[in-house]
Parts: C-alpha cells; structure tokens; sequence
C-alpha cells in the first residue's frame, strides 16, 4: 500500500485479508471450545459412581468408626469411605451410630 492514492480494488484486497485473518482466529476459538466442552462431557460421563453408603472412620486406625452415612449425606466427614448395603446394615446392628442428619438406619429399616 506504498500508493498514495490506493484503488477500490486494493481496499477490498486489504479488507478481505483481515476478515480472512478474523475468519480464521474465530474458527479457531469455536475449535478450542469445542474441545473444552467435548473434555466437559467426557469428565461428566467418566465421573465415578458415588458409593450408596459411608463409613466415617475414626480418627486413626485404632479407633472404631464414628457413623454410618447415606451416599447423598451433606454431613458426611472428610474420613468416609464407602461401604455396601450389606457393611451399613452390619455396621449399624453393631453398634455404630447411624447420622441424624441422613438417617441411614431408617432408610435401611432398622429402626428398633
């Protein structure tokens, strides 16, 4: 563009090289979002299955465990692992306190 005066047909060359350029880099961000969003689904559909039953632990090994919780239970503790129906309803028979907040044992139908 070194003409002082430039013809109509050098702008519209000019002007289709930067939407060509413009194009391209917004073509490119819908490829990195389509790949974010197909990651999304992936992490969504991979995600593991929430265990039905927990077992909150004591605070070390020796100690015997503090509640049994509901899968869904808010007020589970950070040391809960999940158990089977079967471990919850063992678990409560024997003595472990069941959560007043999820009430495993009622849902289990152990309620004396």
């Amino acid at each position: 563009m070194n003409d002082p005066d430039p013809s109509r047909l050098a702008l519209l060359r000019f002007l289709e090289r930067v939407q060509v350029r413009d194009l391209q880099r917004t073509r490119h961000w819908i490829a990195v979002e389509e790949q974010r969003e197909q990651e999304r689904q992936r992490s969504v559909r991979d995600r593991p299955v929430p265990p039905e039953w927990l077992l909150e632990q004591g605070l070390n090994r020796s100690s015997p465990p503090v509640q049994v919780h509901c899968g869904d239970c808010w007020n589970k503790g950070k040391r809960s692992v999940g158990i089977s129906l079967d471990e919850a309803r063992r678990a409560l028979v024997e003595g472990v306190k069941a959560c007043g907040a999820c009430q495993p044992d009622s849902r289990l139908g152990l309620l004396d």
